[in-house]
């Protein structure tokens, strides 16, 4: 089973920037589009952002347009998600998420895989 893996969350504080990290199987990295989600209970999963597997394309949920920065890196297979000006409702446990395509709303289609998860808490 292919196992993403995800890398730097952390505890910041309210106005301050994290750089999370997602690393993936080369094939999975060239060919899938990715995308971030988080979950911060009792919600439920919300998308936060995706990318196309050429990096031409970005999409962010409303809540963190403008302060976040998806990009896939050249050098190796790994999916970065910048997070600037941070505050508390960004608090949840973020996965990565590889996908052959997205709906309109950002879910992932069949054949998807998922990373373990990684925890942001922003104190104010």
């Amino acid at each position: 089973q292919v196992q993403l893996v995800e890398s730097g969350g952390s505890l910041v504080q309210a106005g301050g920037s994290l750089r999370l990290s997602c690393a993936a199987p080369g094939p999975i990295f060239t060919n899938y589009d990715m995308a971030w989600f988080r979950q911060a209970p009792p919600t439920e999963r919300e998308f936060v952002a995706r990318i196309t597997f050429r990096g031409d394309n970005t999409y962010y949920s409303e809540s963190v347009k403008g302060r976040f920065t998806l990009s896939r890196a050249n050098g190796k297979p790994t999916l970065y998600l910048d997070m600037n000006n941070l505050i508390p409702e960004d608090t949840a446990v973020y996965y990565c998420n590889a996908a052959p395509y997205y709906s309109d709303r950002g879910e992932p289609g069949p054949g998807d895989y998922w990373g373990q998860g990684t925890q942001v808490t922003v104190s104010s």
